[in-house]
């Protein structure tokens, strides 16, 4: 899955089409470089709908006709640079996929646009691909197992883990 695109070329844009409307996200605002490449991003390569835009200083983006899940805006950062290592802000956003045919599919886009994943890990409660937006930002993309999968102990405590996902066989999750 890596190539040798970094996150701050420009994603090769994909077929648009949107993304799963059962994905949920709480409200976010970034601060981006660059309104275009951010919204490339989010909607050319991720699938979100832009829902409104205010000219090139700030946009709103989601899934399913909300009327945000993700703002991206310019006000403190037009032309910026991401945070260097070692200071503070935002980990990662984490985007709900609703099913792992949903998330294979955002997989999928991610081949498709040469985006580099950073990680890809089966918590055992949910299964979820780790990467960075254009501007440096950590997205987290994941969908949760039913509950009823959840690994615990033998008391019943969650016992949540780290092991590397199979990505070929999250891909043949991909509805077609």
């Amino acid at each position: 899955m890596t190539s040798p695109v970094t996150p701050l070329d420009p994603p090769v844009t994909p077929a648009a089409r949107p993304i799963d409307p059962g994905v949920r996200i709480g409200h976010v605002h970034l601060k981006v470089a660059d309104l275009d490449r951010a919204l490339g991003f989010y909607c050319g390569v991720l699938g979100f709908e832009l829902m409104q835009r205010y000219g090139t200083q700030a946009a709103f983006v989601a899934a399913g006709g909300y009327h945000h899940h993700i703002g991206l805006n310019t006000w403190e950062s037009q032309g910026g640079s991401p945070p260097p290592p070692g200071t503070t802000g935002l980990y990662h956003v984490a985007i709900l996929y609703p099913t792992r045919a949903a998330l294979a599919d955002a997989l999928a886009r991610l081949a498709e646009a040469r985006i580099p994943l950073d990680g890809a890990s089966d918590h055992g409660v949910s299964e979820a691909l780790y990467l960075r937006d254009p501007d440096g930002n950590g997205v987290e993309l994941y969908w949760d197992r039913p509950r009823d999968l959840w690994p615990t102990s033998p008391d019943g405590h969650l016992q949540m883990v780290t092991r590397r996902l199979d990505l070929q066989d999250l891909l043949a999750a991909r509805e077609a």
